[in-house]
């Protein structure tokens, strides 16, 4: 009778570890800003595997619109291939981020590898635009606590996210829209993506759509719109939002 049940714990803590490298609020592996306590009046987008011509130009058009700032975690060999997108970025005023240069699921990774992706990308973003954020949000959200503690050995704090557009497969605005509407509770990390980790011109014109009308509504509903850093300097920021 022992036997089976300890298989059966065996599963459940295995399958608990899987979601937890992968939950965007888990805090098991490891702390991670996640946003604000509910009903806080902030809301953080954040964009992700940018730079991406042409659509990261046309996100900034919106937000420029709106004189809204944002954080953009972006992928190196984009960087690389592009950092004219990424001085367009930090001239508008954003908030640039690291990404990875490569974008690999970093929990399967080794060490030597893990360290490589972000320095990589951080060199990248360095001679690109010089000066930049110290932040870092791993591709897919996957982590274990090596992930984590490599990332704060270099300095980089980790960065995860509470709501989801769903909109790495393109969907019509609309789908988008309703995804973080069924989400928001106030103090929100939204995650959108302006590119496309498999290739440079990935189709994100239904997210720059979605973020032209999100940014009106929660406006209209008394929001305030900041960057990560803008965020984290809140002074409710030191309780992690779940």
């Amino acid at each position: 009778m022992l036997g089976p049940a300890i298989g059966a714990f065996a599963v459940a803590g295995a399958v608990t570890a899987g979601y937890q490298s992968m939950a965007p609020t888990g805090q098991w592996y490891g702390q991670t800003f996640t946003g604000l306590p509910r009903g806080s009046k902030q809301m953080a987008l954040t964009y992700d595997d940018g730079p991406n011509d042409p659509h990261t130009f046309h996100l900034l058009e919106i937000l420029a619109k709106h004189d809204v700032h944002t954080t953009f975690f972006m992928i190196g060999r984009w960087v690389q291939q592009r950092p004219d997108i990424v001085r367009d970025v930090a001239k508008a005023g954003h908030t640039i981020a690291n990404h990875t240069f490569t974008h690999p699921m970093l929990s399967l990774q080794n060490e030597a590898v893990i360290r490589k992706e972000l320095l990589q990308c951080r060199r990248a973003l360095q001679d690109a635009v010089g000066e930049h954020s110290n932040l870092f949000r791993p591709p897919f959200g996957a982590r274990r606590p090596a992930v984590l503690r490599i990332a704060r050995e270099l300095g980089l704090g980790p960065v995860m996210w509470n709501v989801t557009g769903y909109d790495w497969n393109a969907p019509p605005a609309e789908q988008i829209e309703r995804k973080v509407e069924r989400q928001v509770r106030g103090g929100d990390v939204i995650l959108l993506h302006d590119g496309g980790h498999k290739q440079m011109g990935a189709d994100r014109s239904q997210t720059v759509i979605a973020t032209d009308y999100l940014i009106a509504r929660y406006r209209a509903a008394g929001y305030e719109f900041v960057t990560i850093p803008g965020m984290q300097a809140a002074p409710q920021a030191g309780v992690a939002a779940s």
